[in-house]
Protein backbone atom coordinates (compact mmCIF):
# COMPACT_ATOMS: atom_id res chain seq x y z
CA UNK A 1 0.00 0.00 0.00
CA UNK A 2 1.34 3.88 -1.00
CA UNK A 3 2.16 6.18 1.58
CA UNK A 4 -0.84 8.61 1.47
CA UNK A 5 0.62 12.17 1.45
CA UNK A 6 -0.69 15.59 2.43
CA UNK A 7 0.50 18.99 1.66
CA UNK A 8 -0.20 21.87 3.50
CA UNK A 9 0.35 25.05 1.39
CA UNK A 10 0.49 25.42 -2.27
CA UNK A 11 3.69 27.97 -2.96
CA UNK A 12 7.20 26.98 -4.47
CA UNK A 13 7.16 24.45 -1.41
CA UNK A 14 4.28 22.94 -1.99
CA UNK A 15 4.59 22.25 -5.84
CA UNK A 16 7.92 20.37 -5.54
CA UNK A 17 6.55 17.96 -2.97
CA UNK A 18 3.89 17.19 -5.21
CA UNK A 19 6.28 16.95 -7.71
CA UNK A 20 8.62 14.81 -6.08
CA UNK A 21 5.67 12.77 -4.58
CA UNK A 22 4.83 11.87 -8.09
CA UNK A 23 8.22 10.76 -9.17
CA UNK A 24 8.02 8.31 -5.74
CA UNK A 25 7.06 5.15 -6.67
CA UNK A 26 6.00 3.72 -2.76
CA UNK A 27 3.61 7.26 -2.31
CA UNK A 28 0.55 8.82 -3.94
CA UNK A 29 -1.05 12.27 -3.16
CA UNK A 30 -4.43 12.03 -1.43
CA UNK A 31 -4.97 16.04 -0.94
CA UNK A 32 -3.55 19.66 -1.06
CA UNK A 33 -4.61 22.02 1.78
CA UNK A 34 -4.78 25.90 1.27
CA UNK A 35 -6.06 28.53 3.33
CA UNK A 36 -6.33 29.97 -0.04
CA UNK A 37 -9.74 29.88 -1.71
CA UNK A 38 -9.87 26.03 -3.29
CA UNK A 39 -11.11 26.45 -6.87
CA UNK A 40 -8.30 29.19 -7.26
CA UNK A 41 -5.92 26.56 -6.49
CA UNK A 42 -4.95 24.53 -9.50
CA UNK A 43 -2.80 21.50 -9.25
CA UNK A 44 -1.11 19.42 -11.16
CA UNK A 45 -2.13 15.89 -10.18
CA UNK A 46 -5.63 15.09 -11.91
CA UNK A 47 -8.00 13.68 -9.25
CA UNK A 48 -6.69 14.83 -6.14
CA UNK A 49 -8.79 17.31 -4.19
CA UNK A 50 -7.59 21.20 -2.95
CA UNK A 51 -9.40 21.62 0.51
CA UNK A 52 -9.83 24.21 2.67
CA UNK A 53 -7.39 24.50 5.85
CA UNK A 54 -10.37 24.40 7.99
CA UNK A 55 -11.44 20.94 6.38
CA UNK A 56 -8.40 19.39 7.72
CA UNK A 57 -9.28 17.74 11.26
CA UNK A 58 -11.72 15.23 8.24
CA UNK A 59 -9.06 13.66 7.32
CA UNK A 60 -6.82 12.64 9.63
CA UNK A 61 -7.24 8.94 8.77
CA UNK A 62 -6.96 9.64 5.09
CA UNK A 63 -3.16 10.75 5.30
CA UNK A 64 -0.32 9.10 6.79
CA UNK A 65 2.19 11.82 6.60
CA UNK A 66 1.57 15.97 6.18
CA UNK A 67 4.02 17.45 4.59
CA UNK A 68 3.69 21.11 5.90
CA UNK A 69 5.24 23.91 3.16
CA UNK A 70 4.75 27.17 4.98
CA UNK A 71 7.46 29.40 6.33
CA UNK A 72 9.84 29.53 8.86
CA UNK A 73 9.02 33.36 10.32
CA UNK A 74 5.37 32.49 11.19
CA UNK A 75 3.51 29.76 9.71
CA UNK A 76 5.38 26.67 11.12
CA UNK A 77 5.96 27.52 14.47
CA UNK A 78 2.41 27.24 14.90
CA UNK A 79 1.42 24.96 12.06
CA UNK A 80 3.54 22.37 12.80
CA UNK A 81 3.10 22.13 16.90
CA UNK A 82 -0.53 22.28 16.02
CA UNK A 83 -0.61 19.68 13.44
CA UNK A 84 1.28 16.99 14.96
CA UNK A 85 -1.14 15.91 17.51
CA UNK A 86 -3.22 14.78 14.47
CA UNK A 87 -0.76 13.38 11.80
CA UNK A 88 2.23 11.95 11.27
CA UNK A 89 4.13 16.13 9.78
CA UNK A 90 7.42 16.82 8.45
CA UNK A 91 8.48 20.46 7.89
CA UNK A 92 11.64 22.29 6.53
CA UNK A 93 11.81 24.73 9.28
CA UNK A 94 15.55 26.47 8.98
CA UNK A 95 15.42 29.62 11.56
CA UNK A 96 18.89 27.74 13.23
CA UNK A 97 18.85 29.67 16.30
CA UNK A 98 15.37 28.68 17.11
CA UNK A 99 15.44 25.16 15.89
CA UNK A 100 15.70 24.02 19.90
CA UNK A 101 13.08 25.79 20.81
CA UNK A 102 10.79 24.62 18.24
CA UNK A 103 11.94 21.30 18.95
CA UNK A 104 10.61 21.35 22.25
CA UNK A 105 7.43 22.40 20.92
CA UNK A 106 6.95 20.35 18.36
CA UNK A 107 7.98 17.16 20.54
CA UNK A 108 5.76 17.84 23.10
CA UNK A 109 2.62 18.10 20.72
CA UNK A 110 3.55 14.62 18.62
CA UNK A 111 3.97 12.79 21.83
CA UNK A 112 0.64 14.03 23.32
CA UNK A 113 -0.81 12.90 19.69
CA UNK A 114 1.08 9.79 19.70
CA UNK A 115 2.66 10.66 16.22
CA UNK A 116 5.89 11.17 14.77
CA UNK A 117 7.70 14.53 13.58
CA UNK A 118 10.49 15.54 11.97
CA UNK A 119 10.93 18.76 11.66
CA UNK A 120 13.92 20.88 10.07
CA UNK A 121 14.42 18.42 6.85
CA UNK A 122 16.17 20.08 3.21
CA UNK A 123 19.72 20.89 2.48
CA UNK A 124 20.95 23.28 5.19
CA UNK A 125 19.63 22.43 7.93
CA UNK A 126 19.34 18.75 6.90
CA UNK A 127 22.09 17.41 4.21
CA UNK A 128 24.56 19.89 5.78
CA UNK A 129 23.89 19.07 9.54
CA UNK A 130 24.88 15.43 8.58
CA UNK A 131 28.12 16.14 6.79
CA UNK A 132 28.79 18.54 9.49
CA UNK A 133 28.18 15.88 12.14
CA UNK A 134 30.10 13.03 10.67
CA UNK A 135 33.21 15.28 9.57
CA UNK A 136 33.15 16.46 13.54
CA UNK A 137 33.28 13.09 14.32
CA UNK A 138 35.07 11.75 12.32
CA UNK A 139 38.14 15.12 12.48
CA UNK A 140 37.93 15.96 16.29
CA UNK A 141 40.57 18.38 15.93
CA UNK A 142 39.61 21.10 12.99
CA UNK A 143 37.38 23.74 12.11
CA UNK A 144 33.78 23.84 10.36
CA UNK A 145 33.17 25.92 6.93
CA UNK A 146 29.72 26.45 5.55
CA UNK A 147 29.28 28.87 2.44
CA UNK A 148 26.30 29.33 0.65
CA UNK A 149 25.35 29.89 -3.10
CA UNK A 150 25.72 30.97 -6.18
CA UNK A 151 22.00 31.24 -5.22
CA UNK A 152 18.80 33.15 -4.11
CA UNK A 153 17.70 34.73 -1.29
CA UNK A 154 14.44 34.48 -1.02
CA UNK A 155 14.47 36.83 2.55
CA UNK A 156 16.81 39.12 0.93
CA UNK A 157 15.24 39.59 -2.64
CA UNK A 158 12.27 40.31 -0.63
CA UNK A 159 13.76 43.24 1.80
CA UNK A 160 14.76 45.07 -1.30
CA UNK A 161 11.74 44.65 -2.51
CA UNK A 162 10.12 46.30 0.17
CA UNK A 163 12.29 49.47 0.00
CA UNK A 164 10.03 52.46 -1.48
CA UNK A 165 10.97 52.67 -5.64
CA UNK A 166 11.53 49.03 -5.98
CA UNK A 167 8.98 47.23 -8.62
CA UNK A 168 10.99 43.84 -8.65
CA UNK A 169 13.98 42.73 -7.38
CA UNK A 170 16.27 39.64 -6.51
CA UNK A 171 18.86 39.46 -4.38
CA UNK A 172 21.94 36.56 -4.83
CA UNK A 173 24.71 35.01 -2.65
CA UNK A 174 27.76 34.78 -3.31
CA UNK A 175 30.84 32.75 -1.63
CA UNK A 176 34.36 34.24 -2.20
CA UNK A 177 36.52 32.58 -4.06
CA UNK A 178 39.24 33.84 -2.18
CA UNK A 179 37.72 32.35 1.19
CA UNK A 180 36.84 29.15 -0.41
CA UNK A 181 40.50 28.69 -1.97
CA UNK A 182 42.05 29.32 1.21
CA UNK A 183 39.98 26.85 2.89
CA UNK A 184 40.35 24.45 0.32
CA UNK A 185 44.32 24.55 0.44
CA UNK A 186 44.38 24.00 4.57
CA UNK A 187 44.80 26.93 5.81
CA UNK A 188 42.53 27.59 8.05
CA UNK A 189 41.50 30.94 7.96
CA UNK A 190 39.64 33.69 10.54
CA UNK A 191 36.52 34.37 8.22
CA UNK A 192 34.48 37.47 8.90
CA UNK A 193 30.94 37.38 7.58
CA UNK A 194 32.09 40.04 5.11
CA UNK A 195 35.19 37.96 4.26
CA UNK A 196 32.81 34.47 2.78
CA UNK A 197 30.10 36.16 1.02
CA UNK A 198 29.48 38.73 -1.87
CA UNK A 199 25.88 39.88 -2.00
CA UNK A 200 24.78 40.79 -5.36
CA UNK A 201 20.80 42.88 -6.18
CA UNK A 202 19.22 42.75 -9.73
CA UNK A 203 16.73 45.88 -9.56
CA UNK A 204 13.68 47.17 -11.33
CA UNK A 205 13.06 50.24 -10.45
CA UNK A 206 9.50 52.14 -10.72
CA UNK A 207 9.39 55.14 -12.84
CA UNK A 208 10.67 58.30 -11.42
CA UNK A 209 12.48 56.24 -8.45
CA UNK A 210 15.80 58.10 -7.29
CA UNK A 211 18.22 55.15 -7.58
CA UNK A 212 20.93 56.34 -5.66
CA UNK A 213 18.82 56.84 -2.90
CA UNK A 214 17.61 52.97 -3.30
CA UNK A 215 21.00 51.87 -3.18
CA UNK A 216 21.91 53.70 0.14
CA UNK A 217 19.23 51.68 1.68
CA UNK A 218 20.09 48.40 0.39
CA UNK A 219 23.70 48.96 0.88
CA UNK A 220 22.89 50.30 4.77
CA UNK A 221 20.29 47.82 5.70
CA UNK A 222 21.02 45.89 8.89
CA UNK A 223 20.94 42.67 9.61
CA UNK A 224 20.66 42.32 5.88
CA UNK A 225 23.51 44.15 3.90
CA UNK A 226 25.12 46.21 6.35
CA UNK A 227 27.87 43.35 7.15
CA UNK A 228 28.89 42.60 3.52
CA UNK A 229 29.84 43.75 0.65
CA UNK A 230 27.45 44.18 -1.54
CA UNK A 231 26.78 45.30 -5.47
CA UNK A 232 23.63 46.31 -6.73
CA UNK A 233 22.78 46.35 -10.41
CA UNK A 234 19.67 47.67 -11.98
CA UNK A 235 18.03 46.37 -15.22
CA UNK A 236 15.06 46.70 -17.23
CA UNK A 237 11.58 44.61 -16.72
CA UNK A 238 12.36 42.49 -19.66
CA UNK A 239 15.93 41.47 -18.45
CA UNK A 240 14.80 40.86 -15.27
CA UNK A 241 12.30 38.42 -16.35
CA UNK A 242 14.57 36.20 -19.22
CA UNK A 243 17.66 36.33 -16.81
CA UNK A 244 16.21 36.56 -12.74
CA UNK A 245 13.24 33.82 -12.55
CA UNK A 246 14.89 30.97 -11.64
CA UNK A 247 15.74 29.54 -8.11
CA UNK A 248 19.00 28.08 -8.17
CA UNK A 249 21.13 27.77 -5.07
CA UNK A 250 23.52 25.61 -3.50
CA UNK A 251 26.64 25.22 -1.24
CA UNK A 252 29.47 24.15 0.66
CA UNK A 253 30.41 22.45 4.10
CA UNK A 254 34.54 21.73 4.49
CA UNK A 255 35.62 20.84 7.71
CA UNK A 256 39.42 20.74 8.17
CA UNK A 257 41.12 18.76 10.33
CA UNK A 258 44.59 17.10 11.72
CA UNK A 259 45.60 13.42 12.64
CA UNK A 260 48.58 12.00 14.19
CA UNK A 261 50.90 12.17 16.89
CA UNK A 262 51.94 15.29 16.12
CA UNK A 263 49.60 16.70 14.28
CA UNK A 264 51.22 16.44 11.36
CA UNK A 265 48.99 15.09 8.41
CA UNK A 266 45.78 17.73 7.41
CA UNK A 267 42.82 16.62 6.28
CA UNK A 268 40.27 18.23 4.63
CA UNK A 269 36.27 17.15 3.86
CA UNK A 270 34.54 19.41 0.95
CA UNK A 271 30.70 18.77 0.27
CA UNK A 272 29.18 20.56 -2.25
CA UNK A 273 25.64 20.73 -3.42
CA UNK A 274 24.78 22.93 -6.68
CA UNK A 275 20.93 23.00 -7.55
CA UNK A 276 19.18 24.44 -10.60
CA UNK A 277 15.78 24.50 -8.29
CA UNK A 278 15.97 25.42 -4.45
CA UNK A 279 12.72 24.45 -3.67
CA UNK A 280 12.47 20.89 -5.96
CA UNK A 281 15.73 19.96 -4.62
CA UNK A 282 14.25 20.43 -0.92
CA UNK A 283 11.22 18.96 -0.97
CA UNK A 284 12.79 16.05 -2.72
CA UNK A 285 14.95 15.67 0.49
CA UNK A 286 11.63 16.53 2.61
CA UNK A 287 10.09 13.38 0.57
CA UNK A 288 12.54 11.14 1.30
CA UNK A 289 12.48 11.96 4.94
CA UNK A 290 8.56 11.30 4.74
CA UNK A 291 9.44 7.54 3.75
CA UNK A 292 11.14 7.75 7.57
CA UNK A 293 8.50 9.14 9.28
CA UNK A 294 6.05 6.51 7.79
CA UNK A 295 8.31 3.31 9.43
CA UNK A 296 9.16 5.00 12.18
CA UNK A 297 4.99 5.23 12.57
CA UNK A 298 4.71 1.77 11.92
CA UNK A 299 6.21 1.60 14.69
CA UNK A 300 4.95 2.55 17.40
CA UNK A 301 7.46 5.72 17.59
CA UNK A 302 6.30 9.16 18.58
CA UNK A 303 7.25 12.57 19.48
CA UNK A 304 9.54 15.20 17.30
CA UNK A 305 12.64 13.95 15.23
CA UNK A 306 15.48 15.19 13.42
CA UNK A 307 18.54 14.32 10.45
CA UNK A 308 20.00 13.39 13.31
CA UNK A 309 17.58 10.34 14.08
CA UNK A 310 17.22 8.66 10.87
CA UNK A 311 19.24 5.85 9.72
CA UNK A 312 20.07 5.86 6.48
CA UNK A 313 18.10 2.80 5.49
CA UNK A 314 14.74 4.69 6.18
CA UNK A 315 14.98 7.02 3.15
CA UNK A 316 15.22 4.40 0.46
CA UNK A 317 12.56 1.61 -1.09
CA UNK A 318 15.80 -0.45 -1.47
CA UNK A 319 15.86 -3.45 1.36
CA UNK A 320 18.64 -4.04 3.52
CA UNK A 321 19.75 -6.71 1.16
CA UNK A 322 19.39 -4.61 -1.94
CA UNK A 323 21.38 -1.43 -0.51
CA UNK A 324 24.35 -4.30 1.06
CA UNK A 325 24.55 -5.53 -2.74
CA UNK A 326 24.47 -1.86 -4.22
CA UNK A 327 25.74 0.98 -2.43
CA UNK A 328 28.12 -0.66 0.47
Amino acid sequence: MKTRIGILGYGNLGKGTEVAVAAAEDMELAAVFTRRDPSSVKILTDGVPVVNVDEIEKWTDKIDVLVLCGGSATDLPVQTPRYAKLFNVIDSFDTHARIPEHFGNVDAAAKEGNKVAMISVGWDPGLFSLNRVYANAILPDGKDYTFWGKGVSQGHSDAVRRIEGVKNAKQYTIPKEEALEAVRSGKNPELSTRDKHLRECFVVLKEGADKDRVEKEIKEMPNYFADYDTVVHFIDEDEFLRDHSGMAHGGFVFRTGKTGANKENNHIIEYRIKLDSNPEFTTSVIIAYARAVKRLADEGVSGAKTVFDIPPAYLCTQTDEELRAHFL
